[in-house]
């Protein structure tokens, strides 16, 4: 089994520590997001609101019907 190194996240997630309470920071198709477990949402930092259900699945490649 191996792995490769897709780039280099150190880079993209300058500026974005851990916050209490919140899991994360994730990297998400060019987005920052937080998982606040108490809501079971995603949370963006830059708009600080929490990302709907059906972006998420949009942001990870899912499809909902």
């Amino acid at each position: 089994m191996g792995y490769r190194v897709l780039g280099k996240t150190e880079d993209i997630m300058q500026g974005y520590q851990i916050r209490k309470g919140l899991e994360g920071p994730f990297y998400f198709n060019g987005r920052i997001l937080y998982y606040d477990p108490k809501e079971g949402k995603y949370w963006d930092p830059r708009t600080d609101f929490y990302v709907p259900h059906s972006e998420y699945f949009e942001l990870v490649g899912l499809m909902v019907k």
